[in-house]
């Protein structure tokens, strides 16, 4: 029961992948900058995460569900995975709406 967490943020990973693949909006239309965009995202919110843990702020709350290693204090395994999905949900989500209005705008000037 300890891996749940994760294994959902992988499975979820993987959905949007599929989705990825199926539209070429992110990894599939350049995977080079798209592990650059990943990583720099991953390390900038590391890096955040970081901040928050050493001013007290970030805190890891013990779940049943979360597999209870921890990369650093209070770093769970469980973020970076989370991270990743961030960044790469967010990406597919911002070059998906970015070709549909680039799309509608196409359509109303014809």
């Amino acid at each position: 029961m300890g891996a749940v967490y994760l294994l959902a943020l992988l499975a979820s990973l993987g959905c949007m992948l599929l989705i990825d693949r199926r539209f070429h909006l992110f990894f599939w239309r350049d995977a080079r900058s798209a592990l650059a965009v990943t990583l720099i995202g991953l390390a900038f919110f590391l890096l955040w995460d970081a901040a928050g843990i050493s001013l007290g702020i970030f805190l890891r709350g013990g779940s049943p569900l979360a597999t209870g290693i921890l990369l650093a204090p209070e770093l769970p395994i469980e973020e970076p995975v989370f991270l990743v999905f961030l960044v790469v949900c967010t990406m597919i989500l911002y070059t998906g709406a970015a070709r549909v209005l680039a799309h509608r705008r196409r359509q109303d000037a014809s």
